[in-house]
């Protein structure tokens, strides 16, 4: 079973630096991607797992079918639509926590492969909101800063409650 970092563990706060794809950020996204497929996740951040590494790793099915992970290296959203919806959004950071947020109904997005090829990819839905949400957090934004500030105390207050 994975272990994930849990809030407020300062990695999750912090913004990683885009590098050239080496074996440690290859090694970084094997142990990402492990830990996604432990506990069927639609996405993670490296962050997660504690670690300040540009890397994400997003399942780019449907939200019901078999998890189809793609690792992301370097991850940028390129473009966003202008239309959203808001959606449940929870992390494995704050277990039995979800909020509703909004995100854009699709992104484009470039990202290193594991041979450090820059890629596009076009995702809709669930996958983009998956994705949005995941590069968020690579990029140091944790989801509750994206809620009102008595919104986002009053999740803290139902995890904290929950930790007891």
């Amino acid at each position: 079973m994975s272990e994930f970092v849990t809030w407020p563990d300062a990695a999750l706060t912090r913004a990683a630096m885009a590098r050239p794809v080496d074996a440690a950020l290859l090694a970084a996204g094997a142990r990402l991607q492990a830990a996604a497929a432990d506990v069927q996740a639609y996405g993670l951040a490296a962050a997660h797992l504690g670690l300040v590494e540009p890397v994400v790793v997003v399942s780019v099915s449907d939200a019901k079918a078999a998890r189809d992970y793609r690792l992301l290296f370097n991850p940028v959203i390129e473009s966003l639509a202008e239309t959203g919806s808001a959606g449940a959004e929870g992390s494995v950071s704050l277990p039995g926590i979800e909020v509703p947020i909004t995100r854009a109904d699709w992104c484009v997005l470039s990202y290193d492969d594991a041979d450090g090829v820059r890629q596009t990819l076009r995702l809709e839905g669930f996958a983009a909101r998956v994705a949005q949400h995941e590069i968020e957090q690579m990029n140091g934004v944790f989801f509750l800063s994206r809620l009102s500030r008595l919104k986002r105390e009053t999740a803290l207050r139902k995890f904290g409650k929950s930790q007891r």
